[in-house]
């Protein structure tokens, strides 16, 4: 069976956009072409027309776009001359090469159509603002339109690029398109104001937010200020709770040396008073070493109270409870509410609070470190001491001094090991 005119049309046009189109054209392609053909279709459907100017109108939709292929500018004059030769080819009569033409001419954008089949192929070129699919037909286009080199659109300008067309410079001309695809067209419309309006809504929200940050910026202290203070007191208290937990320790240790002194070596004195000078030495060194010890952690007492007058002037400082721990509540009240309405004071109070830990933290490690060097050098006095005395008593054996010494030396670390967790908290 012999191909109809609109057959060989169809599959010319196939071949030609497939081999010829450059890729860059995403929109102006081939699925666009089957669509303006189905729409041509819909509208002379419901259309009264002539079996020749369906032929016409058929074949201009299949051949409107083939311009393309030589040039994007002037496009449509372009296609008539493919349309004029191929139609020659197959040996078509002048009034349908004549009427295809006319049809090609009539899809250029920027005038009305002044013929039935202009408004029907025009209606039929655009009928992707009508159809469900036109987001997707518009994002192609606009993509077309940037790997040409045309013009780069944001997502936000060709939105509103879309508005514009829908709302201003397009329309459709058949009784058809007007009924079935105008409905459509507006919801489509609808769909990108609401869009633009969130957007709108959003960036306004956006603006507002970042107004405040910034107000907030300026009328707060910065990020890098109350970093500054937050490490700094962490780490003081971290150093404080140290000291604490070392003071504990030796503290501990001496505790438990004494008490095995003075249940072993005190009831041997009466026999061996040969050890009394070293067994003193001994003792006093772990004795001051506990001194040092309570007080490297004895707290200092304070007033607890402030005035009026001390807090106008920026003296006192409210973020340690030994300067208010007398004053009532509505005083401390108001003085806080003072401290908070001026940021240098916020600033005074957190820097007073830094720099009198660190008072506190230099004479407890210079306790400490009196304190160890105590302990160290009395173990040290006392070894000799005792080494002293044994030597100088010749015949003593010490087993009969220190008969217990191994199960005094377990008691000693098992003693440790029981206050190992008080002594090590922090």
């Amino acid at each position: 069976m012999a191909k109809s005119l609109v057959e060989k049309t169809q599959e010319f046009v196939f071949n030609l956009l497939k081999q010829e189109l450059p890729n860059s054209f995403l929109y102006h392609n081939y699925t666009h072409t089957e669509r303006v053909l189905r729409s041509t279709r819909e509208i002379i459907e419901n259309t009264e027309v002539s079996d020749k100017e369906t032929e016409i109108l058929e074949i201009a939709a299949l051949l409107h776009d083939t311009g393309y292929t030589k040039s994007a500018d002037e496009h449509e004059e372009k296609s008539v001359e493919i349309a004029t030769k191929f139609l020659k080819e197959q040996d078509a009569d002048q009034d349908l090469i004549d009427g295809v033409n006319e049809c090609i001419m009539e899809t250029k954008f920027k005038e009305p159509p002044k013929t039935k089949l202009g408004k029907i192929i025009r209606d039929a070129d655009a009928s992707h603002f009508g159809k469900k699919y036109f987001e997707e037909a518009s994002e192609f286009l606009r993509k077309e339109l940037e790997m040409r080199g045309v013009k780069h659109y944001s997502s936000t300008e060709w939105r509103d690029e879309n508005i514009r067309v829908l709302a201003k410079s397009h329309q459709y001309y058949t009784d058809y398109a007007l009924k079935e695809w105008d409905p459509r067209k507006a919801k489509n419309l609808s769909k990108l104001m609401k869009a633009k309006k969130k957007q709108k809504r959003k960036y306004k929200k956006e603006e507002i937010k970042a107004k405040y940050k910034a107000q907030y910026k300026n009328e707060s202290p910065s990020r890098g200020v109350q970093t500054f203070y937050r490490v700094a007191l962490r780490n003081h208290i971290k150093l404080s709770d140290i000291a604490d937990t070392k003071a504990n320790i030796l503290l501990s240790v001496n505790a438990i040396i004494i008490s095995v002194v003075l249940a072993n070596l005190i009831s041997k004195l009466d026999t061996n008073p040969y050890l009394t000078w070293p067994t003193v030495i001994f003792t006093l060194f772990c004795v001051t070493s506990m001194v040092l010890s309570i007080i490297a952690t004895r707290p200092n007492v304070t007033s607890g109270e402030f005035t009026k007058e001390d807090v106008k002037n920026q003296k006192v400082n409210l973020s340690f409870f030994g300067n208010f721990h007398k004053m009532s509540m509505d005083d401390y009240e108001w003085a806080i509410k003072e401290m908070l309405e001026d940021k240098d004071y916020i600033y005074k109070a957190l820097t007073k609070d830094l720099y009198f830990l660190g008072v506190v933290l230099e004479r407890k490690y210079r306790l400490l470190r009196i304190t160890y060097t105590v302990f160290m050098t009395g173990i040290i006095i006392s070894l000799i001491a005792f080494g002293i005395a044994v030597k100088k008593n010749p015949g003593v054996d010490l087993k009969d001094v220190l008969p217990e010494t191994n199960t005094n030396t377990s008691m000693i670390f098992e003693g440790i090991s029981k206050n190992k967790t008080a002594n090590f908290r922090i």
